[in-house]
């Protein structure tokens, strides 16, 4: 009988495993990964680094092209510091109450066992969180407005006049519900992952060794889902503070707002050769956006570490 001896095992590390250079693992040989980037750094540069640079730029020059501070000095005018005040409380209010409500939403659904009303509450999120502008203007128009159908319904029904004391409608305290309309379907999106890492086994672990679910959420659950709840806070600060189709189609006389306030020094006949305290008005607003990205950033890097 003739015994055969088995082949040699393949040395780890030959020339034959070797990856050659012209072939990247995961592409087409020769084509670095990075390439992919190209039409969406395109993108950023043509329509958003490029427009920001050129805003912010305009509020340094006059009507002449010459060299000015003027427009920037004029950011600490009364006018402007209010405009920017009335922004920020509104950002911070309906940030809050969005961030509240969106957060007794999330619990609500992690507690549900039924996937399809988690699916439906998450896919009318995604539509709602975007559904700004000049439809939902009209929509709060033709429901509480002036001559609205639940205006008219509490008048003739109940006797009760919601404009009693003015038209609040069409100024800074109308804007506060149609914005916590689009904050809350935000909220859910952005929290609702810090809510579905809560792992299970923390709640049974606590429940073996006899605490109770108040300890729980006060020992483990908020700790946990704080960086979470401030980086999402956050985050709609920054989406009601940038927000401007809403307030211009709902609040078409006055600049209470900063965004408004842009538009009036581009559009108004009575700030003719200001035009470019508009730039200053957006640096103002760049300004304020970058810290709260910054933030932002800071509070979801110690969120991400209970996400992984």
């Amino acid at each position: 009988m003739t015994v055969v001896a088995p082949a040699a095992p393949a040395a780890a590390g030959t020339e034959s495993d070797a990856p050659t250079p012209s072939r990247r693992s995961g592409g087409r040989p020769g084509i670095p990964a990075a390439l992919g980037l190209v039409p969406f750094a395109a993108y950023v540069l043509c329509f958003l680094a490029l427009p920001t640079l050129l805003a912010v730029a305009s509020g340094f020059f006059d009507d002449d092209g010459s060299f000015t501070l003027a427009n920037v000095a004029a950011l600490g005018d009364p006018v402007i510091l209010q405009t920017f005040a009335n922004s920020a409380w509104l950002s911070a209010l309906t940030a809050v109450i969005g961030a509240v409500i969106g957060a007794l939403a999330c619990y609500a659904l992690i507690g549900l066992e039924h996937g399809r009303v988690r699916s439906l509450v998450d896919a009318a999120s995604g539509v709602l969180a975007q559904f700004g502008g000049v439809m939902l203007a009209f929509a709060f128009i033709a429901t509480i407005g002036l001559q609205g159908l639940v205006t008219l319904w509490l008048r003739d029904t109940f006797g009760i006049d919601i404009f009693a004391e003015g038209a609040w409608i069409y100024g800074l305290p109308g804007l506060i519900l149609p914005y916590i309309y689009f904050q809350v379907p935000l909220m859910i999106i952005t929290f609702m992952p810090a809510m579905g890492a809560l792992k299970p086994q923390w709640a049974e672990a606590n429940l073996t060794l006899g605490g109770t679910r108040r300890g729980f959420w006060l020992h483990v659950g908020l700790p946990v889902l704080a960086p979470s709840f401030f980086a999402s806070l956050l985050l709609l600060f920054a989406n009601a503070f940038s927000s401007y189709a809403t307030a211009a189609a709902l609040a078409s006389q006055g600049s209470q707002i900063v965004p408004l306030q842009i538009r009036t020094a581009l559009t108004s006949e009575t700030m003719l050769g200001r035009e470019n305290l508009a730039g200053a008005l957006a640096l103002g607003m760049i300004l304020v956006m970058a810290a709260t990205m910054w933030l932002y950033s800071v509070v979801q890097r110690r969120a991400a570490r209970w996400q992984r």
